[in-house]
């Protein structure tokens, strides 16, 4: 590959926060500051919490019963991860099913700028290569059933809630999983 498009790439990356360069020291991935992590999170908050208060108030009982099945596979897929824990494979798979179960919830809330501020900041997609970087806590067997349980209930309050703290269940284990990768110095390269 020829040095413009790989160039362009970094660039890119750069543009959305996820590495960093310095001059005659190279490129890497970059480690978010606790702050901007938490802005993550609460972005991811406000978006969420409201698809499922949207949810819990529009969703039909056939929309119901289908983010209820998403959520038991989503359960499942982790399962299947944590029986494989190098298996990058499981990972991904449960990685995409995560993102597509959350993309449906604000899809069903019938807010159409919901799912898109959800694709657009790519919060879902963020939170992801946190919970990689830090490795995370497990999650509860039934995590994702059990907040499916909460949306489809109707009850706006219970929506909210069980969101609200779906949404921020990995932060400390996040903040406390990279504050060693924050804590490396770039090498300078020998003059």
């Amino acid at each position: 590959m020829s040095f413009l498009p790989v160039s362009e790439a970094l660039q890119r990356l750069e543009h959305d926060g996820l590495v960093e360069s310095r001059p005659r020291a190279g490129t890497r991935v970059r480690v978010p500051a606790v702050e901007e992590i938490r802005e993550r999170y609460q972005l991811r908050e406000a978006i969420e919490t409201q698809s499922a208060r949207l949810f819990a108030v529009h969703s039909t009982k056939g929309e119901k019963a289908e983010i209820r099945r998403r959520a038991k596979r989503l359960d499942a897929l982790y399962g299947e991860y944590l029986a494989l824990p190098g298996d990058a494979d499981a990972h991904l798979a449960f990685q995409k099913e995560h993102m597509e179960f959350h993309s449906r919830v604000a899809e069903l809330s019938r807010c159409h700028l919901l799912k898109v501020a959800l694709e657009r900041e790519q919060v879902l997609i963020y939170n992801a290569l946190l919970d990689v970087a830090a490795r995370q806590r497990s999650l509860p067997p039934s995590f994702h059933a059990d907040l499916a349980d909460a949306l489809a209930s109707g009850n706006v309050q219970k929506a909210d809630e069980a969101m609200r703290a779906h949404v921020n269940f990995g932060f400390p284990s996040v903040v406390e999983g990279l504050k060693p990768a924050g804590a490396r110095r770039w090498r300078m390269a020998a003059k």
